[in-house]
């Protein structure tokens, strides 16, 4: 396994990352079989594990901290916090009050003393940027995170932070976790090229588009799969994403390689991707991307990448990917009726 910069933090991590949100009763609930896995994945050369409190109200973070047991100091260990865990109405978002509560929670779960990236698990409209950079800044103080990123930014929501930084003296955000795959290209407009300008680590999530590009979900046909019998994504069954996937399969035969290995291998030729997070459920689909580590992506399968799917565009929308409530609030999207004429 090749090691690549985590952007200007000096750490190394491996282009491949394992993401742990399967890891129980939401994906995998055999605890055992999901350590195994982890276990699978730091033999092969992965050294970043990223989770979150949410997955699984903190399963997903005792799983890993038992996987750890012994081999901590070997791990790049990311986690997050932001999302609700509980029906208070403070115990969520990025507050210094909730962020030094779900810290505590996060080294508890996962049986350390520190974290290594502490990620923002997606924007707080309600809560300062100072405040959210001011608490993360003290616990990185007190060594309790390496470092710390964001999630789901938009690209003018993390200029506004490194200003906010450098203006008050605070830690700047090292690294940010966007959704990304062949069919979620939005970022190439703008978040990418901002993340590279500062320096910062890029994690990716989703490169297999939820599901869409293992090659199970095709057109008028109903795929049998943990998560269509689970749950009713309705990116699952967008005929646009389909459209494009039947495009796909056949670009991937003709490359002599299985789809998902072209999808990874797609968001991990961006100069600036830094890892591409698998979420496996089994020790199977773990190894069937392990055997795409090697896979480059030559210029000729990229260009009739970027003829089905043009870059810097989104095909369809994948239903977990955050919107800005600018996208989700009708209210700010339109003026009241009487001051929508233009005379």
């Amino acid at each position: 396994m090749r090691y690549r910069g985590l952007g200007k933090t000096g750490i190394k991590v491996s282009p491949y990352a394992l993401g742990a949100m399967m890891f129980g009763a939401i994906g995998n609930p055999d605890h055992d079989d999901c350590v195994r896995i982890i276990h699978r994945a730091l033999d092969s050369g992965i050294n970043l594990i990223d989770t979150a409190d949410a997955y699984g109200h903190g399963e997903s973070e005792e799983i890993v901290g038992q996987a750890l047991k012994g081999r901590r100091d070997d791990v790049v260990l990311a986690t997050k916090a932001r999302k609700p865990m509980s029906d208070d109405p403070n115990h969520q978002g990025a507050s210094r009050r909730w962020l030094v509560r779900a810290l505590e929670d996060s080294l508890r779960r996962l049986e350390t003393d520190y974290v290594d990236i502490y990620q923002i698990h997606r924007p707080d409209p309600d809560t300062d940027i100072e405040e959210t950079l001011g608490a993360l800044t003290d616990l990185q103080r007190a060594g309790k995170i390496r470092t710390f990123g964001t999630s789901a930014m938009l690209a003018s929501d993390i200029v506004r932070a490194h200003w906010t930084a450098e203006r008050r003296g605070l830690s700047r955000p090292r690294t940010e976790q966007p959704v990304y795959s062949i069919l979620d290209r939005g970022i190439e407009r703008e978040v990418l090229p901002v993340a590279q300008e500062f320096g910062m680590g890029t994690l990716v999530w989703s490169p297999l588009a939820g599901g869409l590009l293992t090659g199970r979900y095709r057109k008028g046909r109903q795929a049998a799969t943990h998560r269509s019998s689970n749950y009713d994504f309705a990116h699952l069954k967008d005929e646009r994403r389909l459209d494009a996937v039947e495009q796909l399969i056949p670009l991937a035969e003709e490359a002599g390689m299985p789809l998902t290995h072209l999808a990874v291998g797609f968001v991990l030729a961006h100069p600036g991707v830094t890892s591409a997070l698998l979420g496996p459920r089994s020790m199977a689909q773990l190894d069937d991307l392990l055997t795409g580590a090697e896979v480059t992506l030559p210029d000729d399968v990229l260009d009739r990448i970027d003829a089905i799917v043009p870059p810097g565009t989104d095909t369809g929308t994948l239903d977990v990917a955050h919107q800005p409530p600018a996208v989700l609030q009708r209210e700010l999207r339109r003026r009241p009726p009487v001051e929508r004429a233009a005379a």
